[in-house]
């Protein structure tokens, strides 16, 4: 099986995302920093003798060396292959003491996305030093399976909902001829779309809202590449719904707005024209109506979003009924 898929994304969260490992960290190492800690990104490649040796991750956080692996299968070899690692990233961290180097080891974790009954809680290896001293390391391992998708978002585990799928990967083939489990895991999905939504619904989070999406989908589209019915069917949920930027809303609310407030500016000026029989007044009543009707409603357009009130600017657009009420509960009288 190809699993440069899963290092990909993986890799893609840490690099272009690596906000969201805090949490992760802060899980398996019970740290409590908070979402905005400075993240220093070291590189992932280190030159040995034998070879470059290329981890997944390597952040420092307040003066911390974390190493995180992404692993897709059980491999019993991860033991050796972490202390390899986390060797690499202490020599090129290593300070010199005068003639004396100190090297600190990173805190590490294995993430397992598939594990099993045999997946250990840590990865350990019982070095015995020259002079005979015996150091025990210590990883600990993260399973996927272990993590619901209320639990995710109970700890702000975004960096696992691309992966989530993988829970039910033995169950795909099933799933697509079973209306009742393809259904139960569209709400499943449903959900996840709800509560990202929700968590990520500032127009500073739009774009991370997004990026998850892409990355959700992408593996999906992997696990479910043989069947179409449940690809279609988290790729339609999923990537069915763009968020629209809190700005663009208040600027589309606006539009509206004004041009609500330039009917109503319109159908007055009309009115007052006609009543004064002329066509240079119909022209002044006209110009008069929008002027009352724009400020007007731009004075309580402006009341509403002072007042934490964005929400009801959409039935004011919409509703006249809902306009009256509230010029005269905020007292903005007709000239």
């Amino acid at each position: 099986m190809n699993n440069t898929i899963f290092d990909d994304v993986f890799r893609t969260m840490i690099e272009k995302m690596p906000y969201l490992a805090v949490p992760l960290i802060n899980e398996v190492f019970h740290t409590s920093y908070p979402e905005n800690v400075p993240i220093v990104q070291l590189r992932n490649e280190h030159q040995q003798e034998n070879g470059e040796i290329i981890t997944d991750s390597c952040l420092k956080i307040a003066g911390k060396l974390y190493h995180i692996e992404c692993q897709s299968v059980d491999d019993t070899t991860m033991a050796i292959r972490m202390i390899e690692y986390d060797f690499s990233i202490a020599i090129e961290n290593a300070q010199k003491q005068g003639r004396k180097y100190r090297m600190d080891f990173p805190k590490s974790c294995v993430l397992y996305l598939r594990s099993g009954k045999n997946t250990p809680d840590f990865l350990e290896i019982e070095m015995v030093l020259p002079d005979e001293n015996i150091v025990h390391y210590r990883v600990p391992t993260m399973k996927l399976e272990t993590y619901t998708r209320d639990s995710i978002f109970e700890k702000n585990l975004l960096m696992l909902l691309p992966f989530y799928i993988m829970r039910y990967e033995k169950d795909i083939h099933e799933m697509s001829e079973n209306p009742e489990m393809f259904q139960s895991l569209l709400n499943d999905y449903e959900e996840i779309r709800i509560n990202l939504e929700r968590e990520l619904s500032g127009a500073d989070k739009t774009a991370l809202y997004m990026n998850l999406n892409k990355l959700i989908i992408k593996i999906a589209d992997y696990i479910c590449r043989n069947e179409k019915t449940v690809r279609k069917g988290i790729g339609e949920i999923m990537g069915g719904k763009v968020l629209e930027l809190e700005s663009e809303r208040l600027e589309r609310l606006q539009k509206e707005a004004e041009a609500e407030a330039k009917a109503i500016g319109e159908a007055r000026g009309r009115a007052i024209g006609e009543a004064k029989g002329i066509a240079i007044g119909e022209a002044k009543g006209i110009a008069i109506g929008e002027a009352i009707g724009e400020e007007r409603l731009s004075t309580l357009l402006n009341r509403l979003i002072m007042d934490g009130r964005s929400a009801e600017i959409q039935s004011v657009v919409t509703n006249a009924e809902t306009r009256k009420r509230l010029y005269k509960e905020y007292g903005i009288l007709p000239e």
